[in-house]
Order: C-alpha cells, then sequence, then structure tokens
C-alpha cells in the first residue's frame, strides 16, 4: 500500500476475517460481497527456461499453464512450490500480491481485468484487499494483458 501511494496510484482498501482452513480467493470475494470475477489471485510460476513470471486472475478460474506459457514466450511453466513463495516474493500463500515483490517479475493480468473499473488484489497480507482500476495496476507492475484462464 505504501509503494502505491509512494507511486500516487489510487486504491481502496477492503479487510476481512480470514480464515486458515480457507485462504482461497473465492472465500474472500464471498465474505466481501464482490463478485468472484472482479477478485484476482496472484500466482507465481516457474519457466522451463528458469524464469519467474507472476500471473494474476479470477480467483474462481485456474491458470492454463499453456495458454500463459505462450503469453510469456516460454515453452512450459508449472507452478511454483508454496514454500518457494516467501524466499521468492517475499509473501506467504493466501497474501501474495503483484505489489511489492522482493523482484519485479514479468506480471500477466488476465484480460477480462478490463471488464471492470476496478478489481481487488491481495494487499500483501491475508485479510486485506486493494481494490484499483486494472489498467493503474497494469501500469504499476508493468502487466501485460493476456487470455491465461482455462479449465
Amino acid at each position: 500500500m505504501r509503494l502505491l501511494e509512494q507511486a500516487g496510484v489510487p486504491f481502496r482498501v477492503l479487510e476481512y476475517a480470514w480464515d486458515e482452513a480457507d485462504l482461497s480467493g473465492v472465500h474472500a470475494a464471498e465474505v466481501l460481497g464482490l463478485p468472484v470475477e472482479q477478485v484476482f489471485k496472484t500466482l507465481v510460476t516457474r519457466a522451463a527456461s528458469g524464469g519467474l513470471y507472476v500471473f494474476c486472475i479470477p480467483v474462481a478460474e485456474e491458470l492454463e499453464l499453456k495458454k500463459a506459457a505462450r503469453a510469456v514466450g516460454e515453452k512450459s511453466l508449472a507452478m511454483v512450490h508454496v514454500k518457494e513463495l516467501l524466499p521468492l516474493t517475499g509473501y506467504i500463500r493466501g497474501g501474495c500480491s503483484p505489489v511489492g515483490m522482493k523482484k519485479k517479475y514479468p506480471t500477466v493480468l488476465d484480460e477480462t481485468a478490463i471488464l471492470f473499473d476496478e478489481i481487488a488484489v491481495s494487499a500483501g497480507r491475508r485479510g486485506t484487499q486493494l481494490l484499483l482500476s486494472p489498467t493503474a495496476l497494469a501500469e504499476y507492475v508493468g502487466a501485460e494483458l493476456a487470455d491465461v484462464t482455462g479449465q
């Protein structure tokens, strides 16, 4: 939040009581009263080449790894293991944000984000979401927009 404030990016903060037994973004959307299509989860992947990539997708969707790999020009991607999140990003499962990671990784925002004036993403800790313009988020983190979800 501090980084967004310093950059002059407008946002709102939404807080909710999180549950260790259900860290899903769907739970967050329900508790906050937001459509699941408007709440985005942040996923971190590793390419066969070794590069790391961040994807922000609607919480009820699945990352389509083949589409995602094509979107970033890689042959294949795999999700990083949960225990790797903290050392790689500075965040833990259920609190991973595209804003303020330890390093700036190439980021892709699912193209459906532009259907909303504001989307919610983790603020970097469990129980706290940022509500902000998808365009402003994409600009701030240097994200590309692409279709990266599927069954």
